[in-house]
């Protein structure tokens, strides 16, 4: 799984390119961000990650869990967030009722 790291200063429409285009080869990707300015950024690039994607009748969703990394010798707490896109089938005959099957289990 290919682990994006992320900073506050990342753009996070570059960031959700980078997910969407990892998800287009593998089942997840993660993103590992310290600090609150990278979390921020973290969050918005999922977000903007579903828009790139949405066209492709697919949806995403995130697991967070903090992790420690060792950053130049010393151990640091960094939030990681697994995410994994699923399927998405639209009924707009039952009330516009959204159906989420998962994909590629």
């Amino acid at each position: 799984m290919e682990v994006l790291k992320v900073s506050s200063n990342s753009n996070p429409n570059k960031v959700a390119g980078a997910i969407a285009g990892e998800l287009s080869k593998n089942e997840q990707v993660e993103l590992q961000a310290i600090g609150a300015g990278a979390v921020n950024q973290s969050v918005k690039a999922v977000a903007i990650a579903r828009r790139f994607i949405e066209d492709q009748k697919k949806d995403l969703y995130m697991v967070p869990s903090f992790e420690d990394v060792i950053i130049d010798g010393e151990t640091r707490t960094a939030i990681s967030m697994k995410v994994c896109s699923v399927n998405i089938e639209v009924n707009d005959e039952v009330n516009d009722e959204v159906n989420i099957e998962a994909g590629n289990e």
